[in-house]
């Protein structure tokens, strides 16, 4: 049984992007991008809405993103051999391999998918995340914290209480610092 884990690098304050959709500040250290590829090696299922699903695309169709560090060409062959679900009423197709397209996002289906799956699942983007938390489907939340704030913007935390339990702090060189959490059930 799969479990399903709620990924993104956000800001000091709590945003994935700023108020003008920037997030030029996202940029991890390389020991940094090793604990989250560690942290991906049991996903098997990418689940993207479709702003998220085009800015992931390029770790497939753009050669130099892969090529930046050694650890970003090993996420780039993780995510390229990894399966990925996008929820979008406008996407008339996808473009990238292992890629699948569903209109709407259904709670049942993405629970059969915890059932039946080997491997975890995540759910990245705040707003499909949101919908995630809102049908109680989240169990592990990981984030890079940027040492940086950005006032307003794409909100990370959803708008609801989250109770939970640190499963694992790190602090990497220039100020970035991973946590996960489970999420604790009431």
């Amino acid at each position: 049984m799969g479990k399903l884990l709620y990924s993104m690098i956000i800001s000091l304050d709590g945003y994935v992007a700023d108020a003008n959709g920037n997030f030029d500040w996202a940029q991890p250290t390389e020991d940094a991008l090793t604990v989250t590829n560690d942290e991906m090696s049991n996903v098997g299922t990418f689940l993207y809405g479709r702003r998220m699903y085009e800015m992931m695309a390029v770790w497939e169709t753009d050669p130099e993103v892969a090529a930046q560090s050694p650890e970003s060409a090993r996420f780039a062959e993780t995510w390229c051999a990894t399966d990925k679900i996008v929820y979008s009423r406008q996407l008339e197709s996808t473009h990238t391999a292992r890629t699948e397209l569903v209109r709407e996002f259904d709670p049942a289906e993405v629970t059969a998918l915890k059932d039946t799956r080997e491997h975890d699942l995540t759910v990245d983007g705040s707003t499909l995340a949101a919908e995630a938390f809102r049908h109680d489907l989240i169990d592990q939340i990981m984030v890079l914290v940027c040492p940086v704030t950005v006032g307003f913007g794409l909100a990370f935390w959803p708008k609801q209480r989250l109770n939970l339990e640190l499963r694992q702090m790190r602090s990497f060189r220039g100020g970035v610092v991973y946590l996960s959490y489970d999420l604790l059930r009431h």
